[in-house]
């Protein structure tokens, strides 16, 4: 029996919810303090012990929180600047968007010196300052007259800009305190630092804003993924379109990085694992997409904390692990 495409879309959201409630089991149960299963339940509703209270509210959940919505925020950063650039191998890490970031939170930390009541507000803030000058930048240099921008060019322009704003960053260490020089360097591993109630917040105003606004343009979205005269003739304004598009992608972007650290291919891998899987119309695989997001930074944070315990293996590496090779098939398919 052949099934139709919107019973495919609901049969693999159905088998990825599951996956992510496994994980989410996994993640809230194991570790050096362990708790049954019936226990993480008993006590997420309010009726366990003062020592699992204290252990799920103040560290796990706002931990497991932050690893769902950095995810969420990375796929749609990713499934995003794929379509606005028509380049399969879009990804903020690779075209330097986390470096950009990540090299003004260090600006941040040398010049302006925060209290940290105001640590929450400013730190986003100048992640997205630093995110959108290096997009702008990137899709600058990578822009050719005669066929728009350049698919070859971007990857490499970003990846050479991602380099040289990473090795900028570690030459700035020199002038930090240990503490500060610490942070950056789990930073560039992409460890989830942020893992407490005020970045839960934070990450979760920035996908209330983006989510509603993305839902919204599905269908723009599937026009600026086809020839611009054809966006053009359906009366799309592709100036202001995909500007918008760009800002909600690098919002998306900033805010993650600035609390899960830098992590790549995320934003490369889950759009087109959702592609393969419910096809290529916008409205169809970007839920697919931010499913596909949240388990797989949850995955590595839970696998990375679980082979080394305490200090744990930071996410983002995991995650390159498993991307590199994707990203270089991608490559060999595509150019």
């Amino acid at each position: 029996m052949k099934i139709n495409k919107v019973t495919r879309q609901w049969l693999v959201m159905v088998a990825l919810i599951i996956v992510l409630f496994i994980v989410v089991i996994i993640s809230m149960t194991t570790g050096d303090f362990k708790m049954s299963p019936v226990t993480f339940l008993r006590t997420l509703f309010g009726a366990g012990a003062e020592t699992e209270t204290m252990i799920l509210y103040e560290f796990r959940l706002p931990r497991l929180l932050i690893t769902i919505m950095g995810g969420v925020a990375l796929a749609l950063s990713g499934a995003i600047l794929q379509s606005i650039t028509k380049n399969p191998l879009a990804d903020p890490g690779i075209m330097g968007i986390n470096a950009g970031s990540g090299f003004f939170i260090a600006l941040l930390m040398i010049f302006i010196p925060v209290d940290s009541s105001n640590f929450i507000y400013v730190l986003p803030l100048f992640s997205m300052i630093g995110a959108l000058i290096t997009i702008g930048v990137v899709l600058k240099l990578s822009y050719d007259k005669k066929m728009g921008i350049n698919p070859v060019k971007m990857i490499l322009v970003g990846i050479g800009l991602s380099t040289a704003l990473s090795g900028a960053m570690m030459m700035l260490t020199t002038t930090f305190n240990k503490e500060d020089v610490e942070f950056i360097s789990k930073w560039l591993g992409g460890e989830i630092w942020g893992d407490s109630w005020p970045f839960v917040i934070m990450l979760g105003l920035v996908l209330l804003i983006s989510l509603p606004y993305i839902m919204q343009k599905l269908t723009v979205l599937n026009i600026l993924n086809t020839h611009d005269h054809v966006a053009t003739g359906v009366g799309v304004d592709l100036s202001v379109e995909r500007r918008n598009a760009v800002i909600i992608s690098v919002l998306l972007c900033a805010g993650a990085v600035s609390v899960c650290g830098s992590i790549a291919f995320v934003g490369l891998i889950s759009p087109h694992i959702a592609r393969q899987l419910v096809g290529a119309r916008h409205e169809r695989f970007i839920p697919v997409t931010i499913v596909i997001g949240a388990i797989l930074l949850s995955f590595a944070d839970m696998v990375g904390r679980l082979l080394v315990s305490p200090a744990g293996i930071p996410a983002g590496i995991l995650v390159s692990i498993i991307g590199a090779p994707y990203f270089l098939y991608l490559m060999r398919k595509n150019l």
